[in-house]
């Protein structure tokens, strides 16, 4: 076993703390990685705070990493020492079921591995990526392009392939009208991906403070969803509409922004049941949809795609002594637009 540094949750209720977490040494498929930079994704501060479910702790999150391969297992062909590699939300599946097959691995049938807070293949509990170092089998790293600035690419292993999944699975692009709901570390790569695919942007959000950004980053247009004329002037419009946000919305209201056989899809996800009419659905022949990650193959297409389109996350680097009050930056939308760990400061 390798003890390497991190940083953990103690409980759901005390801050991170330095410490220490235990790498399994390395199989035959394996690689391990020296990390270098760690992404801070919502998801992370859900599961330390208990929301999605119960959590053994102490627990290490983190699950967008990029880092250099420093060791390889003898039967490892895919990575080499030296290579720049990340790992996003799952280090493991089943491999046999029908949606491993298809390379659809985070809708495994018997359940993905998570890169923390699951159990692993020896029964131990995952550990994430806010530490120095981390034991992956090769199937489930992914190759980063040298034209992405490293730090950048970090968040693409969550944040982007999030947003790209259901951008290319609804086939969002030219002729396509797009909406995304929310400019923060999913959505400003939503924007980025939907324009770089040719569609026309919207930016749907609770102000017009973020409009000078949100245009920047590649929307055509941008409106406050305070205002109640926003839904009159905007009804029957979009053909997709990705909702990033991880709080409760008005469904109803949204579906009715949605043209005749458009789609709304929550990549976010809010610890409470969201209420929906199906009335709703039924006026234009509408429907409301979930998307997970993506699989390792199309995950590895959107990292290609981002060095081919010039695209990487907007990010704020940060020490690891930072984290604690990153999370509570993030809790009050106060991020431009992903927060980063230099790795090098967990010890």
């Amino acid at each position: 076993m390798l003890t390497v540094s991190a940083y953990a949750a103690p409980s759901a209720t005390d801050p991170l703390v330095p410490t220490t977490v235990q790498r399994r040494d390395v199989g035959p498929k394996d690689v391990l990685i020296a990390i270098r930079y760690a992404g801070i994704c919502h998801s992370d501060i859900h599961t330390v705070l208990g929301e999605w479910g119960p959590v053994q702790y102490p627990l290490t999150v983190g699950h967008e990493i990029v880092g250099e391969v420093v060791e390889v297992g003898d039967q490892v062909t895919r990575h080499a020492v030296g290579d720049r590699v990340g790992v996003g939300c799952m280090v493991n599946s089943c491999r046999e079921c029908e949606s491993c097959r298809a390379g659809e691995e985070q809708y495994c049938l018997n359940g993905n591995v998570g890169t923390y807070a699951s159990v692993d293949r020896d029964g131990t509990i995952t550990q994430g990526g806010y530490s120095t170092h981390i034991v992956v089998d090769e199937d489930f790293v992914l190759k980063v392009p040298e034209s992405i600035p490293y730090e950048a690419a970090a968040p693409l292993l969550c944040a982007g392939i999030t947003t790209y999944s259901p951008l290319r699975h609804w086939k969002a692009g030219k002729g396509s009208r797009v909406a995304v709901v929310g400019l923060g570390g999913l959505g400003h790569m939503a924007v980025k991906f939907a324009h770089a695919l040719g569609a026309e942007v919207t930016v749907l959000s609770q102000s017009l403070r973020k409009k000078e950004d949100g245009l920047r980053l590649g929307a055509d247009h941008y409106y406050a969803t305070s205002d109640p004329a926003t839904f009159t002037d905007l009804a029957r419009s979009f053909d997709l509409i990705i909702n990033t946000v991880s709080a409760p919305l008005d469904l109803d209201a949204y579906l009715g922004l949605l043209a005749l056989n458009g789609t709304m899809v929550n990549v976010g996800a809010p610890p409470e049941a969201l209420p929906l009419h199906v009335f709703t659905l039924f006026s234009g022949r509408t429907s409301f949809a979930g998307s997970s990650i993506g699989g390792i193959r199309e995950t590895q297409e959107m990292l290609d795609f981002c060095a081919e389109h010039g695209i990487a996350c907007d990010v704020e680097l940060i020490a690891a002594d930072a984290i604690n009050e990153a999370y509570e930056r993030v809790l009050a939308s106060d991020v431009r637009y992903r927060f980063v760990i230099d790795a090098s400061t967990f010890g």
